[in-house]
């Protein structure tokens, strides 16, 4: 059943964490992400890189993330924080992780909702 009283994603506005893996198969594929869900438009997304860049800013320096995540990979005994900081994320901020890593989706169970990438469509 999908969070929000089991409307499904497609149905209504919807905050995806959205990985790597993700992301690269949106790329490739052009598809189209459904306009209910909180996405930035591409001319938009580029000028907020554009000016991100410009800062002297450390990305991802978030405290309450970077502990989140920590305590993420430290309870899943991962070596590292980068799939932790999605899951942190997506804890944090947003409704549901979306991943083709099955690995992944699996290991987070119980920790955040998992979506497919149809979801985003």
């Amino acid at each position: 059943m999908a969070p929000g009283g089991g409307i499904p994603y497609a149905q209504r506005m919807t905050k995806f964490v959205v990985d790597a893996s993700a992301v690269l198969h949106l790329a490739s594929t052009e598809a189209d992400v459904s306009a209910k869900h909180e996405l930035i438009p591409a001319g938009v997304a580029r000028e907020r890189l554009k000016r991100i860049r410009q800062m002297p800013i450390r990305l991802l320096g978030d405290a309450v993330l970077r502990r989140r995540a920590w305590d993420i990979a430290e309870q899943l005994g991962w070596a590292s924080t980068y799939d932790a900081e999605y899951v942190a994320l997506t804890q944090l901020q947003g409704d549901a992780l979306v991943t083709l890593d099955a690995k992944l989706a699996r290991s987070v169970e119980g920790l955040v909702e998992t979506a497919s990438i149809d979801a985003l469509y």
